[in-house]
């Protein structure tokens, strides 16, 4: 089997799962306890959030642990826009392609009367800087961009974007989900407010995540009950998984740029191969993108098939966002970059690890190209583009 599915989630590393597993049955206390037992579990605790804050240039009490990168984004977001409300700010600006954790928390305070600015995106999917500096109004609570794209992996100018919030004033939340392990991350020199990661994006376990808040910026509570977290977010922590977390963050960060540089080799030549089938285009930046992405429409197919078909020859690989796989809509990311309806249902995300060979490459590059040609040759839609009766997007 070749997984090529990483951008849904990755394979916990063997380190992280040796820090789990004293805290399934050695050090199981409750960080909440009084007794050294339980403070030997919140010691270990606050080390992991030390060890986590370094690895983002942040402080540890900026660090806050969640169940992962969608309650994150939640927080983050009703968080700004319910402190700006106070202060007559409700309006929010963002893109037409985040991650629907970010889009559906949008569409709830729509409909409690904030006003949403949905920026487009240029065809390689990336919004500039000058672009959100001109839709900043006065009334604006919250700027939220996500550092990479999940389906397409363009790397957003977060850097950028986030200086002009700075100078303007107003809160600047990324979802840094893809990012978190594979690009860097300083929340300081970058002018982050506000930031969202996800374990299981960098090989650690599923269930657990960060929100990173600047100090000064005001968290809303989500989840009430306990003290836990500074009060604000309610629940005795997961600790087995913080520690988990935390070794596979420091892991991914330390062999960052060794892995990108290989990936990125990886990558460019899964690319090159796949430019060969005709009628197909790679979607997203060919260079601001992340290391292991590689995201293509092919005119004439459907993906679920293709996903299907591919599955037989014993490679794992996706359409899109692993939370909407159950749709049949097409992307919306595919759409705000300017795909038509019936070239966007034909898309293929192959997300490729660290651990990606040569061969692997090469045979994954030889079973899309046959799978791709044996649906053109069973569809009705491809024989109307051969014979005439339609016109082609994309250029043989």
């Amino acid at each position: 089997m070749i997984y090529a599915d990483n951008a849904a989630t990755t394979k916990m590393s063997r380190e992280a799962v040796a820090a789990m597993l004293p805290y399934f049955e050695e050090y199981y206390g409750n960080p909440s306890s009084l007794y050294a037992f339980g403070q030997k579990a919140k010691e270990d605790l606050e080390d992991a959030r030390k060890r986590i804050a370094s690895c983002l240039g942040a402080d540890p009490r900026e660090i806050l642990f969640t169940s992962g990168g969608s309650e994150a984004d939640n927080q983050a977001i009703m968080s700004a826009a319910h402190s700006g409300a106070a202060k007559g700010k409700k309006h929010i600006i963002s893109t037409a392609m985040e991650h629907h954790a970010v889009l559906h928390t949008l569409d709830k305070l729509k409909k409690q009367g904030f006003e949403v600015t949905l920026l487009d995106v240029h065809e390689n999917g990336i919004v500039t800087a000058e672009e959100v500096r001109n839709a900043i109004r006065e009334d604006t609570c919250l700027v939220t961009v996500m550092y990479a794209n999940n389906e397409i992996g363009t790397i957003q100018p977060v850097g950028e974007i986030g200086a002009v919030c700075r100078e303007r004033g107003v809160l600047f939340h990324t979802d840094a989900v893809q990012a978190a392990g594979h690009l860097p991350i300083d929340v300081k020199a970058q002018n982050i407010d506000m930031l969202s990661l996800s374990a299981h994006k960098f090989h650690g376990p599923k269930g657990i995540g960060v929100l990173y808040a600047r100090r000064g910026v005001l968290l809303e509570t989500l989840i009430s009950g306990g003290a836990q977290e500074r009060g604000k977010r309610a629940g005795t922590e997961n600790l087995a998984a913080v520690m988990g977390m935390a070794k596979a963050l420091e892991i991914a960060c330390s062999n960052m740029e060794r892995n990108a540089e290989r990936m990125t080799a990886m990558r460019d030549r899964l690319i090159e191969g796949l430019d060969r089938i005709p009628y197909g285009e790679l979607n997203g930046d060919r260079v601001h993108r992340l290391p292991g992405n590689v995201n293509f429409c092919f005119e004439g197919i459907e993906g679920e098939s293709l996903l299907l078909l591919l599955d037989d020859k014993g490679i794992c690989a996706s359409s899109g966002s692993a939370c909407t796989s159950g749709s049949l809509d097409p992307s919306h990311v595919l759409l705000a970059i300017g795909r038509p309806h019936e070239v966007a249902h034909g898309s293929l995300r192959l997300s490729i690890g660290e651990d990606v060979t040569e061969e692997e490459i090469d045979y994954m590059i030889a079973a899309v190209t046959d799978v791709v040609t044996y649906l053109r040759n069973m569809s009705p839609f491809w024989r109307d583009l051969v014979n005439g009766k339609r016109r082609h997007v994309f250029s043989e």
